[in-house]
């Protein structure tokens, strides 16, 4: 990560320089299987004993089939380990398609010595391409070799192996205080284009030590993942494979059960998969400026998520943002697409601390300082109903020419 664009940490977590090998019992491994040329394109996060799991995914009808496979081992409720390639989506390949995302899973259970059920698969990349099998093949015997030989499995090189247009790698870590002790988190993820809620093309896989009840844990995922990746948006389109995957495999023998303890790890995890939210909206394909939509004064959290989604998935707002152009009406504009209705006489829009527009009426603001603050590599927008008491945020970038520079030859 080039930027500095995480949020100070909670009381009660501390972030930690680390991944998701973090959490006590996971290791992770990445390597060059030739799908991708000269870089990185296959890794395996490994747990040392079976981790319960739960996981949310794309709600694209075209869902790919590691998406499909992997949908079987949360039901089934246990994981140990996860075998992700990049560069190839292995969507709307047909029936060898399944065939090979199956490969993948028994090819890796078999290496580990584990049951296939316990291997979650997840690809990225181009639609509509057979898997390269020889390949897949290729890169999972040596990734074996290193977990094997217990080398390279700081998760460095996985977090590289499963980006795609991705400039940086998502990674995070923390450690959180309980009442009953510590246990960790940590956070991998990729993702740049096709970024849109429900969910955004987007892969992330966070671990920890805690130990927890898997209803539970599908929960707190939830929740999480609704204040977090569901809340971003680089350029309106969900994909075919998108997957969040948490684990647990409870080493840290420290439980979250108590009404103290799960408030205290549903916050830390939510903050956490927010910063991942974040970093995924910075890395946007083509962005040069992250785009903060703060909504408050509304009369529901869902009511003020939606327009503050609204905002920052508008291409006229983040075409705006790059021409450091501080057009509000596009903005009111965005607010006025969502289902809630709101009343325009009491709406107030701000830029940073510059107010643009006041119950109804735009302000006299100097043009000069707007460009300057939106010159900043953050740029926050604020918008005050003034209809209630809920506050909601959402994150997207702007839209640049570089966007659909990549986008025009992402197959070539």
């Amino acid at each position: 990560m080039t930027r500095n664009i995480i949020e100070p940490a909670l009381a009660h977590m501390t972030w930690k320089v680390g991944n998701v090998t973090t959490p006590l019992g996971f290791k992770a491994f990445g390597t060059a299987s030739g799908i991708l040329k000269g870089r990185p394109d296959m890794a395996l996060i490994w747990s040392v004993k079976p981790a319960v799991v739960s996981g949310l995914f794309t709600t694209n009808t075209a869902k790919a089939w590691p998406v499909l496979l992997t949908q079987k081992t949360v039901y089934h409720g246990l994981c140990q380990a996860v075998i992700i390639n990049a560069g190839n989506a292995n969507a709307a390949t047909g029936p060898q398609g399944e065939k090979d995302a199956a490969l993948m899973q028994e090819r890796t259970a078999r290496g580990l010595n584990i049951p296939p059920s316990f291997v979650a698969v997840a690809s990225t990349g181009v639609i509509g391409v057979p898997l390269p099998m020889d390949k897949i093949d290729q890169g999972i015997h040596q990734l074996l070799e290193q977990w094997e030989e217990h080398r390279d499995c700081d998760g460095k090189a996985a977090s590289e192996a499963i980006l795609t247009t991705d400039q940086v790698p998502k990674v995070l870590a923390a450690e959180v205080t309980l009442p009953e002790g510590t246990v960790h988190m940590g956070l991998m993820a990729k993702g740049s284009g096709m970024i849109h809620p429900n969910m955004a093309t987007m892969l992330a896989f966070v671990t920890t030590d805690a130990v927890i009840d898997k209803e539970l844990q599908d929960h707190l995922l939830r929740q999480a993942v609704d204040r977090s990746f569901h809340r971003i948006s680089v350029d309106g389109d969900p994909s075919t494979n998108d997957m969040v995957l948490m684990m647990a495999n409870g080493l840290s023998r420290v439980a979250i059960e108590t009404p103290e303890s799960i408030k205290l790890f549903q916050s830390a995890l939510t903050h956490l998969l927010r910063q991942g939210a974040r970093m995924i909206a910075d890395d946007g394909e083509g962005a040069t400026h992250l785009i903060t939509c703060h909504v408050k004064g509304a009369p529901s959290e869902e009511d003020a998520a939606q327009k503050a989604r609204a905002v920052v998935r508008s291409n006229l707002v983040k075409a705006a943002i790059y021409g450091q152009d501080p057009n509000w009406g596009r903005i009111l504009a965005a607010i006025g697409t969502t289902p809630g209705a709101f009343d325009p006489d009491h709406v107030a829009i701000r830029i940073g601390d510059l107010t643009l527009f006041d119950q109804d009426l735009p302000t006299s603001f100097d043009e000069n300082e707007a460009k300057d603050i939106m010159g900043q590599h953050e740029v926050v927008i604020e918008v005050d109903l003034h209809n209630g008491s809920y506050e909601a945020e959402a994150w997207g970038c702007d839209l640049t020419e570089r966007y659909v520079e990549i986008n025009a030859h992402y197959r070539t």
